[in-house]
C-alpha cells in the first residue's frame, strides 16, 4: 500500500467559526487520536488530504509542525453533501506491526451467466484486520459464471498475506438475483393502472 507524506499543524481555535476560517484559506480541520494518547487537533492542507484520501486505507506518514513524524489512517471523513469538499477528518495512531481494523473495499470481476441477472452488493466493504502498513486498498472476488441465487460469502474471498476476516465467516458479501422478477412485477401495476383509468 502507499505511503503518502503530508505535513499538518497543530491547532488551538475550535468551533464552527474556526473550522469556516480554516476551511476559507484551503485546509481541512481533523484530530489524530489513538494508543491512549490525548487527541491532537491538527489543520491539513485541503488539495493533499483529499487526494490521498482517494486510496482507501491510505497510510499517512503526518509531519506535525515541523518537529515529529506520526503513522496514521483515516477513521472518519466528513463532506459537504453538496460539493463534496472536506469538512473534517479523523485520523488513527498507528505504529509499524500493529494489526488494526478497516473496512476494505470489495471489487467484482468477470460476467455473470448469461439471463439479465443483477449483482447486487450486500456489503461495499468487508471488515477486515491487518497490519497497519500492510492495509489492502481493495479485495477483488470473481463472479464468472453466477446465477440467480448464487452468493459469496465473507470466506470465500481471498485476502491478502496477514490479513484475516473481521466478519463471521458465513456473512453475505454479493448475491445474484434476477432481473425479470423486477420488471414483471412492475408491468403489472402498469396493465393495472390502464384498467383503473378505463
Amino acid at each position: 500500500m502507499s505511503e503518502v507524506k503530508i505535513s499538518a499543524e497543530t491547532r488551538t481555535e475550535f468551533g464552527k467559526g474556526a473550522a469556516r476560517r480554516i476551511r476559507r484559506a484551503d485546509k481541512v480541520p481533523g484530530v489524530l487520536y489513538g494508543h491512549g494518547s490525548d487527541p491532537i487537533h491538527l489543520t491539513f492542507p485541503g488539495h493533499e488530504l483529499l487526494l490521498a484520501l482517494r486510496t482507501p486505507n491510505v497510510l499517512i506518514a503526518l509531519d506535525i509542525d515541523g518537529k515529529s513524524t506520526e503513522l496514521a489512517i483515516p477513521k472518519s471523513v466528513q463532506r459537504d453533501p453538496l460539493k463534496g469538499f472536506l469538512e473534517h477528518v479523523d485520523l488513527q495512531l498507528v505504529q509499524r506491526g500493529e494489526t488494526v481494523a478497516v473496512e476494505v473495499p470489495v471489487q467484482a470481476e468477470g460476467e455473470l451467466a448469461p439471463g439479465g441477472y443483477l449483482l447486487e452488493h450486500v456489503l461495499n466493504a468487508l471488515p477486515i484486520e491487518a497490519e497497519a502498513t500492510h492495509l489492502p486498498e481493495s479485495v477483488t472476488v470473481s463472479v464468472e459464471g453466477l446465477a440467480a441465487g448464487a452468493s459469496v460469502l465473507a470466506k470465500d474471498i481471498t485476502l491478502p498475506s496477514g490479513a484475516k476476516l473481521a466478519v463471521d465467516g458465513e456473512t453475505v458479501v454479493l448475491q445474484v438475483v434476477a432481473a425479470q422478477a423486477e420488471e414483471s412485477a412492475g408491468e403489472g401495476e402498469a396493465e393495472g393502472d390502464e384498467a383503473a383509468e378505463g
